[in-house]
């Protein structure tokens, strides 16, 4: 027990934050979101939530350096990601996991296949080693037994499994998820939920979480960042949400309409 919790703090030391300063983002000359300026504390899940359109998978984008701001700077582990070299660029990206909505398994590769494509693509490890680690992966999400079936040979529960596997694949300290609990049944959901969190917990990886699921809100969020109107309405632990006067957070939190 001792080594586990010593594991856990030395995991959390090498936690990257996620700071926002002074930070616009939008497409052309449209901002989406406007003078954010906030953190997300390194070895924490971090969800993002608002209306459809309110910008939390264009700030997911600009988090993984896919957009550059409009303004304003996005520091990751105390670097300004847009003022690095292009080569140290690069090599923080690489230092991020990406789950995304569908999974975005590819069709013609096995499970095996798929989770090993961020190891050859970095050239990491032979490929004795790269399958270790991929079938390891696979385990802790529960598919060690479907390494040789392909997608289509699963279900949609499985292939998001098999796709958060992909993700933790480089051990990354920056995990982000798009909507990684939607068109998922409840039991499912919530299996994921469990995933993230044992995630969070082995590799004291930052994870941010875009989502409408306020049950995955309150079950694994550790802080919980609310958009809306160009910008963040809330920053902070998701039970001082219930207490919150806000008129759009009553509505938001309770589902009900715009009166």
């Amino acid at each position: 027990m001792h080594s586990e919790t010593a594991q856990a703090n030395q995991n959390l030391e090498k936690s990257w934050s996620i700071r926002f300063e002074d930070l616009s983002v939008g497409w052309g000359d449209t901002p989406v979101l406007t003078d954010l300026n906030l953190e997300m504390p390194g070895g924490q899940i971090n969800m993002i939530l608002g209306g459809s359109g309110c910008g939390k998978s264009t700030l997911l984008r600009h988090i993984l350096g896919l957009n550059r701001p409009m303004r304003g700077s996005i520091y990751l582990g105390g670097h300004n990601l847009f003022e690095l070299p292009r080569r140290r660029f690069s090599l923080l990206r690489r230092r991020m996991g990406v789950l995304f909505q569908d999974g975005a398994l590819l069709g013609s590769l096995t499970l095996e296949e798929n989770v090993a494509l961020p190891l050859k693509e970095h050239n990491l490890f032979n490929k004795a080693k790269i399958k270790e680690i991929v079938l390891h992966k696979l385990s802790l999400v529960g598919l060690a037994d479907f390494a040789d079936y392909y997608p289509n040979q699963l279900s949609g529960g499985m292939r998001k499994r098999a796709g958060l596997a992909r993700a933790l694949a480089t051990d990354p300290p920056v995990l982000l998820c798009d909507e990684p609990t939607s068109g998922l049944d409840p039991i499912n959901a919530a299996q994921m939920d469990e995933l993230l969190r044992d995630m969070n917990q082995r590799l004291g990886a930052t994870i941010v979480v875009v989502s409408h699921d306020l049950g995955s809100l309150f079950n694994i969020a550790d802080r919980a960042i609310v958009l809306h109107e160009r910008r963040a309405i809330y920053n902070g632990p998701p039970d001082d949400l219930k207490t919150s006067d806000d008129p759009y957070l009553r509505r938001f939190l309770n589902r009900k309409a715009t009166v």
